[in-house]
């Protein structure tokens, strides 16, 4: 690797090229002036960002004593609340305060729905997210489980055609009712003098909301009808010169959603980057976005084609005017946390933190929006960062002075940059109100992460005892009482009407007609926001939307008393021993699913992926999951419930597994010809050394056999 000096600092060649030539130019900021903000950075923050990590390791070294002391006593919540605020860990409450953050565009601050969280690391992902903002009702149902069974082949099948538009019809009915009748009986959509309407057995029905109407919409042979509820506009498209129309008494041809109003392109857990290749690659598809000149090339169909950012939708208002409605997703970008360095930068010799390096490059890509013309991406200049896996007030607080030395050093107006607080750790949600202080002028977005959250969970308690399985985990009080608090407290914030609060992922991507049993449960919350994992999900779940009234739902949640504290700090530890059947499940289960996703991430970089389980069905795994599976294990390993032979035992016969599951990828290493590859080397580290990673994060692992590995492939 070729080095250049900058301001005293150590940077990569081509990382410094990068910098220099493609990320300045336009944002007003010199090389110099660059660089040597960014060694202040470095001067100002690192040692401190080392301090927080030494911190976190004494509070867990303080907890795993406690708790080993304790041995086999009954749980006394009241002795350990008394602990942790003894040691530190728990910290005052703030007194009531209210977020102040600025202008803060409306898809985030004031309209509920979908949020997708893409890698930016995949050009062809990160561009499907940003325009995922609209889509098809009809293709969403159609090409899912919604309507049944997913089509095996090509064509239009009549039958479950008709399944589509007439589960479409229900929700209209249920969206956008009319006065009288069913959307499913309507003949034709119109507009006269008093607006929309749809004729029913002959005569005119009215909307029952009459304000719903927006407008027009004319492309190609389509007439769309822009209505609006919950904030949310939809489409109904007529042509009956359509296949599909032709088959609608009324010409109804679809139905088209807003959809995804926020889309997260992540540094993060669902992308692998190691070394300034790797991070040269993640900035470069955030600068095409920001700069809206981002395009990807490939094969589908036997066909070339090229996706570029969608435009805005003009719409012709009844009195005649235009209104602009947004093409694309508000794209937000997550940082990297506080944990990993970066061989990009190196300093006095040693890797420097990568949390910093994000901060200071990220902003400046976003730059290039703030200054650009026409189709924007902040309508309030605004810039938009997720930071994840922050511990309590103080990494918070952290951040927020982070950004405002960027801001500095970039010319930026003070909070411009906006900083999204993921609920993940253990310490932040014990104070998360405190959390929130630390970043009340910036804030924009809480959301609770229950996947790296029960990782957290595991590891903070390790020295407790055995954890209950996962479904003993998911009904456990502590998660009901986290993801309760959570609204509950940002609601307290004053985050109505000003911010977004969020919820988790919905983990299995086809299984979307069970999606849209459950994940209504996220807007009942209280939560405006929720992750979904791709396009057709986005727009799915936007339904829930229209059925909850969000904002309502907020104001009868006003007040509600938080759920005590006892009730989070409560660890789920088995109360009963397990049968061996039920550990043996679970211990295959969680080898296959970290073998299934490490192989992936150490031999071909993928960060995020679709993973058969252990019975074949496909889930999204990213970092996050794969913390979980090797939490359990190693907790379950600590406290004898299984041995360390039974782990390797494990390990070796669900290689043989993963390597099957993955038999037609040609780019794939299979694990089971010697074990001892530094996919299958990874995949132990993270269970036999489990109790000893960083908060039981899978980063230093992955990161290092990432690298053997890529070291390897050079030879």
């Amino acid at each position: 690797m070729t080095r250049v000096t900058r301001h005293g600092l150590e940077v990569d060649q081509d990382f410094a090229s990068f910098i220099e030539e493609s990320v300045l130019p336009g944002i007003g900021v010199d090389a110099d002036a660059f660089w040597q903000g960014y060694a202040g950075l470095l001067d100002g923050f690192a040692t401190e960002n080392k301090a927080l990590l030494a911190r976190r390791a004494e509070l867990q070294a303080q907890i795993d004593a406690w708790h080993k002391a304790r041995g086999n006593q009954q749980w006394d919540a009241a002795a350990y609340r008394q602990f942790l605020t003894e040691i530190g860990y728990l910290v005052p409450e703030p007194a009531p305060f209210s977020i102040d953050n600025g202008s803060i565009d409306p898809e985030i601050a004031t309209i509920a729905g979908p949020q997708l969280v893409v890698p930016v690391s995949n050009a062809r992902f990160a561009l499907n997210a940003a325009n995922a903002r609209w889509g098809s009702l009809y293709d969403a149902m159609y090409g899912s489980d919604v309507a049944g069974p997913p089509p095996s082949g090509s064509g239009i099948d009549p039958a479950r055609r008709d399944r589509v538009v007439a589960k479409a019809a229900e929700f209209l009915d249920t969206a956008i009712p009319l006065t009288s009748g069913s959307h499913a009986g309507v003949e034709a959509y119109g507009v006269d003098d008093q607006g929309f309407f749809a004729t029913v057995a002959g005569a005119p029905v009215r909307l029952a909301d009459a304000h719903a109407f927006v407008g027009t919409r004319a492309e190609g042979g389509d007439t769309a009808y822009v209505l609006k509820h919950n904030g949310l506009h939809l489409e109904l498209v007529v042509n009956k010169g359509h296949p599909i129309g032709a088959a609608s008494r009324s010409g109804l041809r679809d139905v088209v959603l807003e959809a995804a109003l926020t889309a997260i392109q992540d540094c993060e857990d669902s992308v692998a980057a190691v070394d300034a290749e790797d991070k040269i690659a993640v900035y470069a598809n955030w600068l095409g976005l920001m700069k809206g000149d981002l395009a990807d090339t490939f094969e589908k169909g036997g066909k070339q084609m090229t996706r570029r950012l969608a435009h805005d939708r003009q719409v012709t208002l009844p009195d005649g005017g235009t209104l602009t409605l947004p093409g694309r997703a508000v794209l937000l970008v997550r940082n990297v946390g506080h944990l990993m360095t970066t061989d990009a930068v190196l300093k006095d010799g040693q890797e420097t933190p990568e949390g910093l390096m994000d901060a200071m490059v990220t902003v400046a890509c976003a730059i290039h929006d703030l200054k650009r013309d026409g189709e924007k991406n902040s309508r309030v200049g605004a810039i938009y960062v997720v930071k994840p896996k922050m511990h309590g007030p103080d990494e918070a607080g952290f951040a927020d002075r982070v950004f405002t030395h960027v801001e500095e050093v970039l010319g930026l107006a003070p909070n411009t940059v906006k900083l999204g607080l993921m609920d993940e750790e253990r310490r932040t949600s014990a104070n998360l109100a405190a959390s929130i202080h630390a970043i009340r002028n910036r804030i924009f977005f809480i959301n609770t992460g229950f996947l790296d959250r029960t990782g957290d969970e595991i590891h903070t308690s390790m020295q407790a005892g055995a954890f209950v399985g996962r479904p003993g985990m998911k009904a456990s009080t502590w998660i009901s009482a986290y993801e309760d608090r959570n609204v509950l407290i940002g609601l307290n914030a004053g985050m109505r009407g000003r911010a977004q609060i969020g919820k988790g992922m919905w983990a299995k991507p086809d299984a979307l007609a069970e999606m849209l049993e459950v994940k209504i449960g996220h807007p009942k919350s209280g939560a405006s926001t929720a992750w979904v994992p791709s396009p057709t999900a986005a727009v799915l779940h936007a339904m829930h939307y229209h059925v909850v009234d969000v904002a309502a739902r907020q104001d009868e949640l006003a007040g509600k008393a938080v759920p005590d504290l006892d009730l989070l700090l409560t660890p789920a530890l088995a109360q009963e021993p397990m049968s061996r059947d039920e550990v043996l499940r679970e211990l295959d289960n969680s080898a296959q699913g970290i073998l299934g996703y490490v192989v992936r991430w150490v031999d071909q970089g993928v960060g995020c992926s679709k993973v058969p389980d252990i019975d074949d069905i496909p889930l999204m795994e990213d970092r996050a999951t794969c913390r979980i599976s090797a939490q359990y294990l190693a907790n379950w390993l600590e406290h004898g419930l299984i041995t360390k032979d039974e782990v390797e035992d494990a390990l070796r016969r669900m290689a043989a597994k993963v390597d099957k599951q993955n038999a037609g990828d040609p780019a794939y290493r299979p694990l089971a010809l010697g074990f001892d590859g530094p996919a299958f080397e990874a995949a132990r580290d993270l269970i036999l050394t489990g109790t000893a990673q960083p908060s039981g994060y899978t980063e230093p692992a992955l990161h290092a056999r990432r690298r053997e590995a890529k070291a390897l492939a050079r030879g």
